[in-house]
């Protein structure tokens, strides 16, 4: 297999769950690095077999604020790599580690310490995927260029900022008005306006099968189980199109930042959106909080004479798991959020499905357009071992966002938006089965009143409130 990077010195990964399983085997193919030069901190001994039988080397320990520095600082120095699929580890910490001793930095979301997520002391909006961004936002202000620190890129948030613009120059191409690839975050957002684009919908359907069913008091899920339930407690939020004519009852804005989103009073695994994707057509997912959510539709953002918003689309994650999360999720509910004393992450005991993962763009001329990957689960194992379709497709944006990062050194904090999509799709395609663009004629109000009559913007099919499923 080709290598596709070298890096220049050693690697860290802290934490190791499917994620940091399922990417290894990814990384010593392409990255050109020795096994011996592999360290890998977990919080758990999940995949210690698998590190070892790789010759990587595997150091169980919990980190926290007090030790955080002690451990890592030994592991860690200039031109080194680390790579952070931990959960409950701030990620901001991490950077500022990576930021002292010169090297390079990439993680799948962006992460507080443990208990963050679920603070009963924080209000909601401390809580958010917002907030964790403007503390982001805040650390590359002050120390502005150096090492390149990636923030969340793996599927998503990560590729699919990059399906993001791959989608708007093939709707460009397809109405007549092509356009070179903008340059400047500015220049995308003046071609989205252009194209008429009022929606974006990360649009995921998983009809991945366990061999096993869902047990009572089982969480089961394709893809970390920590990682799912947290985000899914936090509040619901999307990115505030300027097209929308009133918050929802439960909706609220921030009191400070870049003010490119809302927070709904309710944990996101508590609100459902309708959608659509190619295979599985019409569907109901949970507008579970993602940072592409927030990040796209602030670089998206046209602004006019004193920063007045004159566009921005609704940017939101329409989430329908597989069929055994699904229920997971309706017993965890039911339990009032507590997690269930069992959990089960499965990738070798799939039987069959795909995870269909696309952005859907809605409102424009040709009304919707998906754009995305769709990978069956036994073209995932051939691949790559240690890989479930949903990892897969993770695993291929995190090694692209570090080929990107050893391609470009010196960028600072970075966020997906900021990097070439053109380079990082051309990295990641080998791994996410069948990219396919798709045109429909769908919109949120298609047999709407059929047999109940709902209240409804008829006016406006791309008013947020034709998309909650009350």
């Amino acid at each position: 297999m080709p290598e596709l990077a070298r890096l220049p010195g050693r690697l860290l990964i802290v934490g190791f769950g499917s994620i940091g399983q399922g990417v290894l085997p990814l990384i010593l193919r392409h990255l050109g690095v020795r096994a011996a030069d592999i360290r890998i901190v977990s919080a758990t001994d999940d995949g210690r077999a698998q590190a070892e039988a790789a010759g990587a080397g595997f150091c169980r320990c919990e980190l926290n604020p007090d030790n955080l520095r002690s451990v890592l600082e030994p592991l860690l120095a200039a031109g080194d790599f680390l790579l952070n699929l931990s959960v409950a580890v701030s990620s901001l910490a991490l950077v500022r580690l990576c930021r002292a001793r010169g090297a390079l930095y990439l993680d799948t979301c962006i992460e507080p310490w443990a208990g963050g997520y679920a603070d009963p002391t924080l209000n909601p909006a401390q809580r958010s995927n917002y907030a964790l961004r403007e503390a982001a936002l805040a650390l590359r202000a002050e120390t502005g260029p150096g090492p390149t620190a990636v923030l969340t890129h793996g599927a998503n948030p990560g590729l699919v900022s990059h399906f993001t613009k791959h989608a708007l120059l093939d709707l460009a191409r397809d109405t007549g008005r092509p356009a070179a690839p903008p340059v400047s975050r500015a220049d995308w957002a003046r071609l989205a306006q252009r194209l008429g684009v009022r929606v974006i919908h990360i649009a995921e359907r998983d009809t991945q099968q366990p061999t096993t069913p869902k047990r009572p008091g089982e969480f089961v899920n394709t893809w970390s189980i920590d990682g799912f339930a947290g985000e899914g407690l936090q509040p619901a939020e999307l990115g505030w199109g300027s097209h929308e004519r009133r918050l929802p009852p439960d909706g609220h804005r921030h009191a400070r930042g870049c003010d490119a989103a809302i927070w709904l009073a309710r944990p996101g695994a508590s609100v459902r959106v309708r959608s659509w994707t190619p295979l599985a057509g019409p569907y109901h997912g949970y507008l579970i909080t993602h940072g592409e959510s927030i990040s796209l539709a602030d670089a998206l953002t046209v602004r006019g004479p004193g920063g007045s918003v004159s566009y921005r689309p609704t940017v939101h994650y329409a989430y329908h798991p597989c069929d055994a999360a699904l229920l997971s999720l309706h017993e965890l509910a039911g339990s009032n959020w507590r997690l269930q004393p069992a959990q089960r992450l499965i990738v070798d005991e799939i039987t069959g499905g795909r995870d269909e993962l696309g952005v859907l763009l809605l409102g424009h001329e040709r009304i919707a357009y998906w754009y995305g990957s769709r990978l069956d689960v036994s073209a995932a194992r051939a691949a790559a071992p240690h890989n479930s379709a949903t990892s897969l497709q993770v695993t291929a944006g995190v090694l692209a966002g570090m080929v990107w990062a050893i391609e470009n050194p010196r960028r600072g904090i970075v966020e997906p938006e900021d990097m070439d999509h053109a380079r990082v799709l051309e990295l990641a395609a080998p791994y996410l089965g069948e990219l396919v663009g798709v045109y429909a004629d769908w919109t949120p109000l298609a047999g709407r009143g059929e047999l109940f009559p709902e209240a409804t913007i008829d006016d406006d099919p791309w008013q947020f409130a034709n998309f909650r499923v009350d």
